[in-house]
């Protein structure tokens, strides 16, 4: 599988990443519904032997459980074949699973802490801050720099082996780039959330600031698996139930455009609209790879093409009829 350097760090990452977050399960505020840890770990083990050698994971997701199914699945790997694993922090929670958003220095250290232990290593090879705001708040989070620190020096030592940010714009990287290098941004990218491209993605590549961008298939909307009798009954701790990309006007505009990317996979032998939509994220020079979120073994067999497939310019011209103007970045 091809890989590209992620910004400046010695990381040679596979274009396609395995994604976590559907496999933390339902039982707290950004849940996916019910997820059996079997299919996921099942997922793990296919997405390694197909060829991908990152995991993107957080410690938010399932309030700890997606890490403690990635190290499950890993642990049957061997070292050998270990691929590298990338979490996040600044989302923590109480023993009543209340959500609140922390950069200070005690917080985020505790945080790795706990991660290095759920996840079941000495080292991380990628953390992330996972937001630079509060919930509900338009301003960058008072002590965005304190916790940059912090990880800079849980680089030095040596229990990170890279930091980056998510969800960050420009002026937030700026203003921690004085501190320490920012390896990578993990912004969202799809058809359907374009903003990045006018500001962000420049900027990352004129810093040489790695991009995973995450939800390449627009939350499994572009899939072709989403049909409009499944987003009428997904179950009410599945997140996407409230997303308004799958209600109407938009949800008919989105299965038209995915009508779009299964054809074109129709060309190219059997290739699904979600392998279409993840190829044509990494058509973008500033992205370094996408992160694809696997829930079962199929899943993988489904999008693995991805990696090697090119849309031609024509393709890339047909999809961009059916897409939604580019708005500017905010968060």
């Amino acid at each position: 599988m091809q890989t590209r350097q992620l910004g400046t760090t010695d990381f040679q990452i596979t274009v396609i990443g395995l994604g976590a977050w559907a496999i933390g399960g339902p039982d707290y505020a950004f849940g996916w519904g019910p997820q059996d840890d079997a299919d996921s770990i099942a997922a793990i083990h296919r997405a390694v032997d197909s060829g991908i050698n990152w995991i993107d994971t957080a410690a938010i997701y399932g309030l700890g459980r997606s890490e403690r199914v990635v190290a499950q699945a890993l642990k049957s790997l061997g070292s050998s074949r270990r691929p590298y694993v990338f979490t996040k922090g600044s989302l923590v929670w109480d023993d009543k699973g209340t959500i609140s958003h922390s950069l200070k220095k005690a917080s985020l250290r505790k945080e790795v802490d706990d991660s290095l232990r759920r996840l079941e290593t000495d080292v991380i090879d990628l953390y992330q801050v996972h937001w630079s705001k509060p919930w509900g708040s338009d301003a960058p989070a008072s002590d965005i720099e304190e916790g940059w620190q912090t990880l800079a020096d849980l680089q030095k030592a040596g229990k990170l082996r890279h930091i980056g940010v998510s969800n960050f714009d420009v002026s937030e990287m700026d203003r921690l780039r004085p501190i320490a290098r920012i390896a990578s941004l993990q912004p969202p990218y799809s058809m359907l959330r374009r903003a990045i491209e006018k500001g962000i993605l420049p900027y990352c590549q004129a810093h040489r600031i790695g991009v995973i961008v995450y939800s390449p298939m627009a939350a499994g909307i572009l899939t072709g698996a989403m049909t409009r009798e499944r987003a009428a009954t997904l179950p009410a701790n599945d997140w996407r139930s409230k997303n308004p990309e799958l209600q109407e006007p938009k949800l008919t505009q989105n299965l038209t455009l995915v009508e779009v990317l299964a054809g074109i996979g129709t060309r190219h032998g059997r290739l699904t609209a979600g392998a279409v939509a993840v190829a044509w994220t990494l058509c973008q020079p500033a992205v370094t790879g996408a992160i694809v979120g696997f829930r079962n073994a199929a899943q993988v067999d489904g999008i693995i093409d991805a990696a090697s497939f090119r849309l031609s310019d024509d393709e890339i011209q047909e999809i961009e009829a059916y897409l939604p103007p580019v708005k500017t970045a905010g968060r």
